[in-house]
């Protein structure tokens, strides 16, 4: 399965849609690098799709994404009358396409310097596939028919705001058509070692216990977590502390001792250096550069 990956922020934008319903005989236009993405929903009959070297028979209640950056092109006329709406989107994102998952978090790093930020903003990787089974091709259509409503009134803010909200909705409806058919064993893993380290992120928290708690190997963990987040479990568990630091500084009186114990630190030095290390200032300094007078 060939999966695209979004970048995200920032978020793929909606740009315009349509219906399109044909006798047998049809075949969708030959387009050469279009320039934005091009998703297909099939409500009745087939469309017999190509993209480069790769063909689809896209079906009732199935999607299909095409690219903006190869020719799409039918490779055979409908047999039968068909329909399906059509969607045009594009990101100003870094976007990819392969046939393997791809890691779920890419780290932020705060600029070193006088004016480092006060939160890092994050990106992660959303993963849409290019050919589905939708699971809700009811739903799917009621929210492209409210974004096609909404298109009489896209000149006024309001209305575009709306659109690109319920767009957002669309594109999660595509990624959870992969997501609820099951995960790779290695996303699954990793995915329950974060979200017990984010849990438990307040304890002293050893490799071995980690792995009793999900039942998982430790070792087979690190390696998971290297391959979807694309660190150590150590080092997630220490960025994640470092971020639950940087709110308590920011919002308590705390002392730097009371905060490094706050998010499971031992030792109030051990917490400077650490915070130092990935933030490129002291815990006290940090806090200095948002504080009144």
């Amino acid at each position: 399965m060939t999966l695209f990956h979004f970048t995200v922020p920032p978020l793929p934008h909606y740009i315009a849609s349509g219906y399109t319903k044909a006798s047998a005989g049809f075949k969708h236009p030959s387009r050469y690098r279009i320039g934005v993405f091009d998703l297909l929903v099939v409500t009745e009959g087939c469309l017999f799709m190509g993209e480069g070297d790769a063909t689809f028979e896209v079906r009732a209640g199935e999607a299909l994404i095409l690219g903006p950056d190869n020719h799409h092109y039918a490779t055979k006329e409908c047999e039968e009358p068909s329909a399906y709406y059509w969607l045009h989107f594009q990101t100003t994102g870094r976007w990819a396409a392969s046939e393997e998952y791809a890691p779920r978090i890419i780290q932020g790093r705060e600029p070193h310097g006088l004016n480092p930020q006060i939160f890092t903003t994050q990106t992660f990787i959303k993963q849409v596939p290019q050919y589905t089974r939708l699971l809700q091709p009811a739903k799917m259509i009621e929210q492209i028919q409210q974004l096609m409503e909404l298109g009489h009134g896209n000149h006024l803010g309001s209305v575009s705001w709306k659109q690109q909200v319920l767009f957002q909705e669309i594109i999660e409806q595509l990624s959870a058509s992969i997501e609820m058919q099951g995960s790779t064993p290695t996303a699954h893993c990793a995915e329950l070692a974060a979200s017990y380290l984010r849990k438990h992120y307040r304890e002293d928290i050893k490799a071995q216990e980690l792995g009793e708690s999900i039942n998982f190997h430790p070792v087979y963990i690190a390696r998971c977590m290297q391959k979807e987040f694309g660190c150590s479990p150590f080092d997630f568990l220490l960025r994640f502390r470092i971020q639950q630091s940087k709110l308590l500084l920011l919002q308590t009186n705390y002392t730097i001792s009371r905060v490094a114990e706050e998010v499971g630190f031992n030792s109030a030095a051990y917490f400077t250096s650490c915070f130092a290390k990935y933030e490129g200032i002291s815990p006290r300094k940090y806090r200095q550069r948002f504080s009144h007078g």
